[in-house]
C-alpha cells in the first residue's frame, strides 16, 4: 500500500503542488504519518500521482522551508515535527522579558484561539540572537511577529541595525506584522501596531498637566545606557513637554542611593527598580507620595494599579488582540496603539 493518501482534484484551482503540501501536512497532523517517518521519494510520487516530477520537487522544497519534512542525503525525505502543523504557525519575537510584554504575548495567544500555533522567543536585544533566531526559522512560519528594539555598541537603543534590517527585507510583506517601535522602518507594505515613543509621552503629561503644576521641577530617570535600552524618543518628548510648559526640569539616569530628595520634585521613572527605590527613599524619609513628592510610572503593571502609582502607558492588552485580529482577519494595516495617562494618588 502507497504511504501517503494524496488525492489531486483535477477541476480545482488551487496548484497541485499546494495539495500535495496539504495533504501531507493533514497526514501528519491526523497522526496517518508519524514524526520521522520516511515519505516517498520525489521519483515515486510523481509516478504514483501521474504529475511532473517539478511539481513534486516544488511541493517537497515548501514542506522543507517549513520544516515538515528534512531530507537525509542517501537516505530520502522524513517527517520532522508536528508541532508546526495547524492552521496558522507564528514565530513571536520579543525583545526582552518584562511583564507588560507578556500581557502583550498572553492577550495575543489569548485572541487567536485554538487554531494557532505560537513560538516564543526573546532576543533581549541583541543583534546576533535575532539573526541566528531568524535564520534558522525563516521559511518556517506563516507569521512572523516581532518589537523591534536593539541596542547598539554603545548600548543606546536603535530601531534596527544594517543586518536586522536585511533580515526583515527576506520576510513577506503578508506575513510579517511589526509591533510596538516601527520608526523608519522599511516601508508601510507589512502591518503595524506601534507607539509614538516622542508624541505619546508629551500627549500624555499633558493630560496629566493640571496636577503636575503643583511641582517645582520634573525629573526624568532615563537608563541612558542599558542591556534593555529605551528609545530616546521617550527622552525627546519629554523635554518638549517640560520647554513647552516652561518647567524646571532635569534627567537622571538612575535613582542613585540617598536622593537629595526635595519636597514638589514629581519623577517620571521607566525601569521597575528606580520606581521601587524612589517609593522607598521618599517612605524613609518620611515624605508623603502625591503631595510632598509626585511619582509617574512608565508602563502600566497589575503591582502600580495595586500600589496607586500613576502611569502613562500604551495598552497592552489591545496591542496583543489587535496583532491577532489582523491575522485572522487577514488584515494588512498600521495602527497607533492607544496611549493613556493613568492618575492615581502619586501626583
Amino acid at each position: 500500500m502507497f504511504p501517503l493518501d494524496i488525492k489531486i482534484n483535477e477541476d480545482s484551482r488551487i496548484p497541485k503542488y499546494k495539495q500535495i503540501v496539504d495533504s501531507i501536512i493533514s497526514d501528519i497532523s491526523h497522526g496517518n504519518i508519524k514524526v520521522g517517518e520516511k515519505i516517498p521519494s520525489i521519483n515515486e510520487l510523481s509516478e504514483h500521482l501521474l504529475l511532473s516530477r517539478d511539481t513534486v520537487e516544488k511541493a517537497y522544497r515548501l514542506l522543507k522551508e517549513k520544516k515538515v519534512i528534512v531530507s537525509v542525503k542517501g537516505k530520502g525525505f522524513y517527517t520532522s515535527k508536528t508541532d508546526l502543523i495547524s492552521r496558522v504557525n507564528i514565530l513571536f519575537m520579543v525583545n526582552k522579558p518584562s511583564v507588560y510584554k507578556m500581557i502583550i504575548y498572553n492577550s495575543f495567544v489569548d485572541a487567536l484561539g485554538v487554531n494557532a500555533h505560537v513560538d516564543m522567543f526573546i532576543y533581549h536585544c541583541d543583534e546576533s540572537l535575532f539573526l541566528k533566531t531568524m535564520e534558522r526559522n525563516m521559511g518556517a512560519y506563516d507569521y512572523y511577529v516581532i518589537m523591534p528594539h536593539f541596542r547598539d555598541e554603545n548600548s543606546h537603543h536603535v530601531t534596527f541595525t544594517p543586518s536586522v534590517l536585511d533580515t526583515l527585507k527576506k520576510i513577506p510583506t503578508d506575513s510579517l506584522i511589526m509591533l510596538d517601535n516601527v520608526k523608519d522602518m522599511l516601508n508601510t507594505e507589512f502591518s503595524s501596531i506601534y507607539q509614538d515613543f516622542k508624541q505619546d509621552i508629551f500627549n500624555a503629561l499633558t493630560e496629566g498637566l493640571e496636577k503636575i503644576k503643583k511641582y517645582d521641577k520634573v525629573i526624568l530617570v532615563y537608563p541612558e545606557k542599558s542591556a534593555n535600552p529605551y528609545p530616546r524618543r521617550i527622552r525627546t518628548g519629554f523635554i518638549k513637554f517640560c520647554v513647552e510648559n516652561n518647567f524646571d526640569y532635569e534627567i537622571l539616569h538612575e535613582i542613585y542611593d540617598d536622593m537629595e530628595l526635595q519636597s514638589k520634585d514629581v519623577y517620571v521613572t521607566i525601569q521597575e527598580r528606580d520606581l521601587v527605590n524612589l517609593v522607598r527613599q521618599t517612605r524613609k524619609k518620611k515624605l508623603i507620595l502625591g503631595k510632598d513628592i509626585g511619582i509617574i510610572s512608565y508602563n502600566e503593571t497589575p503591582l502600580k494599579e495595586l500600589l496607586g502609582i500613576s502611569v502613562i502607558s500604551t495598552d497592552f492588552k489591545t496591542m496583543g488582540e489587535s496583532a491577532a485580529y489582523m491575522i485572522l482577519k487577514n488584515k494588512k494595516e498600521n495602527v497607533k496603539n492607544v496611549f493613556n495617562y493613568i492618575e492615581r494618588n502619586s501626583v
